[in-house]
């Protein structure tokens, strides 16, 4: 099957999933300052999912540009993959709004780790897809970084239970490793 509708329709999932994330901040009452405050925890939720929801987003590109072909299976990974990121609004809003409670924080990583072993699920299903020496199973490699990030998560999760910022710490140290997209894939394409 043609890759084209599956790049499509994440393209629009992920558009709208950043859409509803930014719709849910409320516009305070005041015209000061100070009416803003109260705002913030909700702000930083957002930038914090909103730079995640962008590395998907990213990443999601760069890996189709080595996919040549998809067959079912991709196709229920990646709705796999989009059923966790959809969740993203619902986790940032309820962080957010609770001021980083340690549930609302260990729940916030619980969909991180789970949109991480969809992304990982994914990129399996492409590689059984293609043939062993293919540009997409030569990009991938080890992928060394998402196991890394898939750690930090298993780690920043129980964390959150009493230590709910070092937790935030950690998955934001996760965003960090990520925001320069994965080059892996330019390498093998361009050579």
């Amino acid at each position: 099957m043609h890759k084209g509708r599956l790049e499509a329709f994440s393209d629009g999932v992920i558009a709208i999933i950043i859409t509803i994330m930014v719709l849910e901040m409320k516009v305070p009452r005041g015209t000061d300052l100070s009416s803003l405050q109260p705002l913030l925890p909700v702000f930083l939720c957002y930038v914090l999912s909103f730079v995640y929801v962008g590395i998907y987003w990213n990443n999601h590109h760069h890996l189709f540009q080595a996919v040549k072909h998809v067959k079912g299976g991709v196709l229920w990974a990646n709705l796999h993959l989009l059923f966790w990121l959809s969740l993203f609004p619902f986790v940032t809003g309820w962080m957010g709004e609770n001021h980083f409670a340690p549930l609302t924080v260990a729940l916030y990583g619980g969909v991180l780790i789970m949109a991480a072993v969809a992304y990982t699920l994914l990129v399996r299903c492409l590689l059984a897809c293609h043939e062993a020496d293919s540009a997409l199973a030569k990009a991938i490699g080890p992928d060394t970084k998402g196991w890394i990030s898939l750690a930090i998560y298993a780690l920043g999760i129980p964390l959150a239970c009493w230590w709910p910022w070092i937790s935030i710490a950690l998955y934001s140290c996760v965003a960090v490793l990520w925001l320069v997209p994965d080059r892996r894939i330019e390498k093998v394409l361009v050579s």
